[in-house]
């Protein structure tokens, strides 16, 4: 029954991502148009994330503060949304997550999920995935997602340990009405702001979004 879940799983994020791509390809082009407008540098910022079985990939996301910010201020941490390392158009595509939809061309590529376990960074909350503990890797059974249980449940309210076992819990228990429960919920939380930055690591550290 697992295998079927799995690969009824794949085909959603398949069929998901793609229509997804070709629906909001318009909103895409306008935020890039924005993003070029308003600050100089890249539209996307790529980084190396942790997927499943601890193999390394590059996360795709909307830049949504200046280029080096992590050598600027605070380096990996925001405080709050008033950062002025955060761009104008930055700060409102954090706070409706709109600076992850490019994501979704990571989940057609196969190396992410529309629902999963967040990718860390390769440095953290562990450096590499070989110093996770045993009890931790198992959230890399599965495929990363853009969401998960942890987003819509703590976000970034608890300590990462604690958002890990949160994450185990989706593994353990992953389905697919689990999954859409999840999205729908996301979709709720799309326009709430809380828990956006508390111990949040900027664009060059590690997120839960």
């Amino acid at each position: 029954m697992r295998k079927i879940n799995l690969f009824l799983k794949r085909l959603i994020d398949i069929l998901g991502s793609l229509i997804g791509l070709i629906i909001i390809l318009p909103i895409l082009i306008v935020i890039s148009f924005l993003i070029k407008l308003t600050s100089k540098g890249p539209i996307f910022f790529r980084q190396e994330r942790l997927g499943k079985d601890g193999k390394v990939f590059n996360i795709i996301k909307f830049r949504t503060m200046v280029v080096n910010a992590e050598n600027i201020g605070d380096g990996l941490t925001i405080k709050s949304e008033n950062d002025n390392r955060i761009t104008k158009i930055g700060r409102f595509l954090k706070a409706t997550s709109l600076d992850e939809l490019p994501q979704l061309i990571n989940v057609l590529k196969g190396e992410m999920s529309l629902v999963g376990p967040r990718p860390p960074v390769t440095y953290y909350p562990y450096n590499g995935y070989d110093n996770y503990p045993d009890w931790a890797k198992t959230r890399f059974l599965m495929r990363p997602g853009m969401t998960g249980l942890a987003q819509v449940t703590v976000r970034n309210s608890v300590s990462w340990d604690e958002r890990i076992r949160i994450d185990i819990e989706y593994v353990n228990k992953s389905n697919l009405w689990l999954d859409v429960k999840i999205l729908f919920i996301t979709f709720q939380k799309i326009f709430k702001r809380e828990n956006i930055y508390l111990q949040v690591k900027n664009d060059s550290g590690a997120d839960s979004k």
